[in-house]
């Protein structure tokens, strides 16, 4: 018997953290210390009020149950936050639970799409963003995102034959992998313009609440007629530390909203009791802790960015996100290659540029996931690896 997988399954590599890992692990038997700054995991504890809500639901064994939907009181919270947060606001046919963005994203194209159809992507770009669409089939294009333009789609170079045959464009900020915000005039010109070529956007809103130097988050649903072709992911996951209980919404157009909601109730029960009571607790609970997370980010970003062009390398300020962006030193032009070499010179481990798309190469991110003084640490390191010339 001749057992062969999918087809789709040859553009799919081993998954660079998967090979980072590895690598990781091979250094460290060296007895080498390693700073991991590749991952995005939020290294801060959740809340207590928050966990304290999961365990006390835990606690019922009628919450073993299939959810099935949301919980009343998990609607109103995330009404309640956005009208709060972003003074949008929302009714209940306007949200739907996910596990996550990351499942979110992965999904709305098998609700959206038929196969064939264009769907429009950044490049450099989380990986989900071109994965997800894939999955259902769509005609996969990329739009720049160039330093020139502070990494903002130049919406007018999209050619006209693209523009009519796209079905959705996906959108981020602040964007991770690049680390940038966009300001009101980029809403401003986007909704238009997508509604003028019936372009659905799907905006990933994840990292709204990790945002520096006094800037504010914005969700899209806050500028003028974005309900009419937009809809919006919101996730829990980085603003209250919440990775591992995969909480996330769908929220904006309504029929847009319940097309997806008919589609996830053919592959979903619902979102584990537990983990909505904890959810509620964080949309309704105080802000102290998301704000206090966010100083101490952009510390870290401070640590890092302004340590390294200490040293003779280049980092900008990441705007954004807990992450921090920029191209790898003068001297070298494989990013895969050098990420390796300073793992095993330094001990800090980064992620290679190209893993985000084409324009990425050339580039690393740097995951701000240890506190002030490891970090220290690490840009010391790279300093005696002798790399930075």
């Amino acid at each position: 018997m001749k057992i062969q997988a999918a087809d789709r399954m040859k553009e799919y590599e081993e998954g660079i953290f998967q090979v980072l890992n590895e690598k990781k692990e091979q250094v460290e038997k060296t007895g080498k210390k390693v700073y991991n700054l590749s991952v995005g995991t939020p290294d801060f504890p959740t809340d207590p009020h928050i966990m304290e809500a999961v365990v006390e639901a835990a606690k019922i064994s009628a919450n073993y149950k299939y959810a099935l939907k949301m919980l009343p009181e998990l609607t109103q919270a995330v009404i309640h936050r956005f009208k709060e947060r972003y003074h949008v606001t929302l009714t209940e046919s306007e949200i739907t639970d996910v596990y996550g963005s990351q499942e979110g994203i992965t999904h709305i194209g098998l609700s959206l799409i038929n196969p064939g159809d264009v769907v429009l992507v950044p490049d450099p770009g989380y990986p989900i963003f071109a994965i997800g669409p894939s999955l259902a089939m769509a005609d996969l294009r990329t739009y720049e995102l160039l330093p020139e333009n502070d990494y903002l789609p130049d919406l007018g170079a999209i050619d006209k034959e693209t523009c009519e045959k796209t079905k959705f464009m996906i959108v981020s900020y602040p964007l991770n992998p690049v680390c940038k915000i966009a300001p009101d005039s980029f809403y401003e010109e986007l909704i238009p313009w997508a509604k003028s070529h019936n372009i659905i956007i799907v905006h990933d809103n994840a990292y709204s609440d990790i945002i520096y130097d006094g800037q504010v988050g914005k969700s899209i649903l806050q500028f003028e007629g974005a309900k009419e072709n937009c809809i919006e992911f919101y996730s829990l996951s980085k603003s209250y530390n919440y990775t591992g209980a995969r909480a996330g919404f769908l929220v904006g157009n309504a029929y847009l909203v319940q097309n997806f909601k008919k589609l996830r109730s053919q592959i979903d029960y619902g979102t584990f009791l537990p983990v909505q009571y904890g959810a509620i607790a964080a949309l309704e609970g105080p802000d102290d802790g998301v704000k206090q997370r966010c100083a101490w980010y952009q510390e870290r970003r401070d640590a890092l960015c302004g340590g390294l062009r200490e040293i003779g390398w280049d980092i900008p300020d990441s705007q954004g996100t807990m992450f921090a962006w920029g191209k790898i030193p003068k001297g070298y032009t494989d990013d895969v290659a050098f990420v390796m070499e300073l793992l095993e010179k330094s001990g800090v481990l980064c992620t290679p540029g190209s893993s985000f798309g084409k324009l990425g190469k050339g580039h690393v991110r740097f995951a701000l996931t240890m506190p002030v003084s490891e970090i220290r640490e690490a840009v010391a390191a790279i300093a005696a690896s002798g790399m930075i010339r």
